[in-house]
């Protein structure tokens, strides 16, 4: 995909299977294209990580018994670039970015941060970056038209954040 001209990649089970896999690419290619994707989730009874948040594979169907806070930390270790945090709990819900979750990997990553999972109203995209993330991610929202990535953007402006304007068409 590299060599085709894709500027990133995203690698989320092939990575857990094979971890190494994220140290041969980015020596490879370099850790800016390198993107983690982690579907972690809350645990739901007895916890078994650390940090109560365990990352799954399948769209969240399949439990790994791996700590996300640990994987994320790991992960940029191995030299991945960037972290894709989708909040499985989260996701579809419309109910806001899994706040406590974005929080708990900021503090134990210093590389960009990506949170994915729970937009619903222009009111969440705020929270996240002032929780950590570097960037926002929402696809359902856009989809259904109950907003529009120009009225996000002017939110995040209310709110003091720094948005990249748009790039004129070509």
């Amino acid at each position: 995909m590299l060599r085709s001209g894709a500027d990133k990649v995203s690698v989320n089970t092939a990575a857990i299977n094979n971890p190494e896999l994220i140290s041969q690419v980015a020596q490879r290619f370099g850790n800016q294209v390198l993107v983690l994707s982690v579907d972690a989730r809350r645990e739901q009874g007895e916890q078994h990580t650390k940090s109560g948040f365990e990352v799954t594979t399948m769209g969240g169907r399949h439990s790994t018994g791996i700590d996300a806070l640990w994987w994320a930390q790991r992960a940029q270790e191995l030299g991945v670039g960037e972290i894709l945090l989708n909040s499985m709990d989260a996701d579809g819900t419309e109910n806001g970015f899994d706040i406590e979750m974005l929080k708990a990997v900021r503090k134990v990553v210093n590389i960009p941060l990506i949170a994915s999972g729970g937009a619903g109203k222009l009111e969440d995209f705020p929270p996240a970056v002032e929780a950590g993330a570097d960037a926002v991610l929402a696809a359902s929202v856009f989809h259904y038209g109950k907003m529009t990535i120009a009225q996000v953007k002017q939110t995040m402006k209310e709110h003091g954040i720094t948005v990249r304007e748009s790039s004129p068409a070509k």
